[in-house]
């Protein structure tokens, strides 16, 4: 049983994740910017009773609230061995941004670059008491290769990908191991309005939660470090 920290868990993949690891029997404690977004649900404590779930309030933008989750985590259940890093934002800034949009691009650093590295910054001494832990992140495609106008958001799953490059090579002796997964288009919130590709042939966030399911139980030397998820062809 693995004690696991989850950001981004109030929707699509964040949320299936987070039902998938209860599933596998292991303890979640969640980070959610709206814990009422989780109310009556199977990850609401409070509805289901299940002592193996932690909510506690995080906005990835702020360090403070990154510390006292784990600080909370600790106390609670002892320990930590996972953080499997769900939450990011999305916008369509471009190169040639508009004026006042400055914010936009300073947002999409803070929550995706700056969110994982703060979170997992603070959990670092615990993940290092594991001789099995495990840092996986949602990046996406865009950390890998640039397709239209999307300068903002490339830019920080790039500099994201680079992150977990840094993470892996200071955790390797630590017995941390970490995974990247990068994929294109999921049938989430965020790809509502994309109609060049039918939902049901996008990748679905149960396929996902499956597969960091599976990562969990391999043994250190079988970690993958990215995986990446192409629904359509990508040359």
């Amino acid at each position: 049983m693995r004690t696991i920290l989850i950001s981004g868990a109030s929707r699509g993949i964040g949320r299936c994740v987070a039902e998938q690891a209860l599933k596998d029997g292991h303890r979640i404690s969640l980070g959610l910017r709206n814990i009422e977004s989780i109310k009556g649900s199977s990850l609401d404590p409070l509805y289901t009773s299940n002592k193996k779930i932690l909510i506690n309030k995080y906005d990835a933008e702020n360090i403070e609230d990154a510390n006292e989750w784990v600080k909370n985590t600790r106390k609670i259940f002892s320990k930590i061995d996972t953080i499997i890093h769900c939450a990011g934002i999305f916008n369509r800034t471009c190169l040639n941004f508009k004026s006042g949009e400055e914010s936009q691009i300073n947002k999409l650093w803070r929550v995706n670059v700056l969110g994982p590295w703060f979170l997992t910054r603070a959990s670092w001494k615990d993940l290092c008491k594991s001789d099995h832990a495990r840092i996986i992140v949602l990046v996406s495609m865009s950390g890998k290769r640039s397709k239209g106008k999307l300068a903002g958001y490339t830019s920080s799953k790039f500099a994201l990908m680079g992150l977990c490059q840094t993470i892996r090579n200071e955790g390797w002796s630590e017995g941390i191991r970490v995974t990247t997964i990068c994929p294109s288009w999921v049938n989430t919130d965020m790809a509502k309005s994309i109609n060049t590709i039918r939902k049901e042939e996008m990748t679905q966030p149960k396929d996902i939660a499956n597969i960091i399911s599976n990562i969990l139980k391999l043994p250190n030397s079988s970690v993958p470090y990215d995986i990446p998820l192409s629904c359509n062809l990508e040359i």
